[in-house]
């Protein structure tokens, strides 16, 4: 009978190459799909790494994506303390779950997206031009990768962009793996503080924007709370710079480590384009910890049986590597047809904000790379800081030149 293997930390440290999951993770998609792993508070919980599992799990009505179920095994003593405090749609079960997004899904919608599409293209053509008029080496993230996604999610939300390192500062913090739960809620409570302002502000200032809609709908009419419209808000802020920031950079990295795939990018048609972001985030997949649910009963998955009140966690990162989905996962391949990813996740809590991360990313990536035809690394890949130390990977500084 062969010896039980120890149970893991997760999440695992990544090995040499920064772009691929960690290798222990490869390991349990082909040896030991379905297996426990330990996390930061010593529980448990079930981590499930085949593609066609982790959809099956977060499709799965049995489990909750609610923090505050016993046994649901947060990411960091951080997420669990300021998801409890402030919670908004994506900790929240059906019904309540639907409620609260339906209030969102008119401005996340593709064709409204899509009508922002030449505002995109002017912030994009302004950023670039502002950095090929300063100087040689820049830092590729301060310059252009985080004031892209802030800008567009500031003008979408109507908050003030002037007010940006004051929000870049708490969302670094909100986004930590080693931010302590006190330095977290200390951080959410202050973007709290703010946003709730804001809402309240729109009330008696109504603009064209998400946070008047709330304020002059159901804040207004007494549907939802300033603090639960805040909390929404918090939610759509950080998410809505964070990720595509760190798209826009370590996608950058990967293209300039693949030349071949960039030239695809920079010279191809509106299709290839199109591809290449969905290839471009199940390549990078982003989210490197895990998406998180527990059992409401005893369920099966993956063959597994699954007791109520146990933890889960869907890999979404090694599930986008899976060859039975993938041929050659490891891949960066610009022409796959990959648009069948998990990188937004899967199921009720697929992310919101996926249209408008798709039309950001192809305006940034294409306009980059054909402005800067000469764009390179400033520094060898091997001494860029890789976010280790974040729930959302990717890169702290960008040093490039041309």
């Amino acid at each position: 009978m062969p010896e039980a293997r120890p149970v893991e930390h997760f999440p695992m440290s990544r090995g040499r190459c920064p772009f691929d999951p960690p290798p222990e993770l490869d390991r349990k998609l082909r040896d030991e799909p379905v297996s426990r792993v330990r996390i930061w508070d010593g529980s448990e919980p079930w981590l499930f790494t085949r593609y066609e599992d982790v959809r099956a799990l977060l499709t799965d009505p049995r489990v909750s994506a609610d923090p505050d179920r016993a046994g649901y095994p947060s990411q960091t003593p951080g997420v669990k303390a300021r998801r409890s405090r402030f919670k908004s749609f994506i900790g929240m079960d059906e019904p309540e779950h639907s409620a609260q997004r339906r209030l969102l899904t008119g401005d996340f919608m593709v064709k409204k997206i899509q009508a922002m599409r030449p505002r995109i293209q002017q912030i994009v053509d302004e950023l670039l031009d502002e950095m090929l008029a300063g100087p040689k080496p820049a830092d590729l993230v301060q310059a252009f990768a985080l004031p892209v996604p802030s800008l567009v999610i500031c003008e979408l939300l109507g908050v003030p962009y002037d007010d940006r390192d004051f929000f870049h500062r708490c969302s670094k913090v909100l986004v930590s793996r080693e931010a302590t739960a006190e330095e977290s809620l200390a951080a959410a409570e202050e973007l709290q503080g703010y946003l709730g302002r804001l809402v309240k502000k729109k009330l008696d200032d109504p603009a064209d924007d998400v946070f008047s809609r709330l304020a002059t709908g159901p804040v207004a009419t007494g549907a939802m709370t300033v603090e639960e419209a805040a909390a929404m808000g918090q939610l759509l802020l950080v998410a809505g710079h964070e990720t595509t920031a760190n798209m826009i950079a370590l996608g950058t990295v990967a293209l300039l480590e693949n030349p071949d795939q960039l030239a695809a990018v920079r010279d191809g048609d509106d299709a290839l384009l199109a591809n290449a972001v969905e290839e471009l985030l199940r390549y990078l997949t982003i989210v490197h910890s895990g998406r998180r649910r527990v059992a409401l009963e005893d369920l099966e998955i993956g063959g597994q049986t699954v007791r109520k009140g146990e933890g889960l966690v869907a890999a979404t990162d090694v599930a986008n590597r899976d060859e039975t989905q993938f041929p050659e996962p490891d891949k960066l391949d610009v022409t796959r047809k990959a648009r069948h990813h998990v990188a937004f996740g899967y199921g009720v809590h697929q992310c919101l904000g996926q249209p408008l991360a798709r039309v950001e990313l192809q305006v940034v990536y294409r306009t980059l790379y054909r402005r800067i035809p000469t764009l390179r690394l400033a520094a060898p890949v091997e001494e860029l800081k890789f976010k280790h130390d974040m729930v959302v990977y990717g890169v702290h500084e960008l040093p490039v030149t041309w």
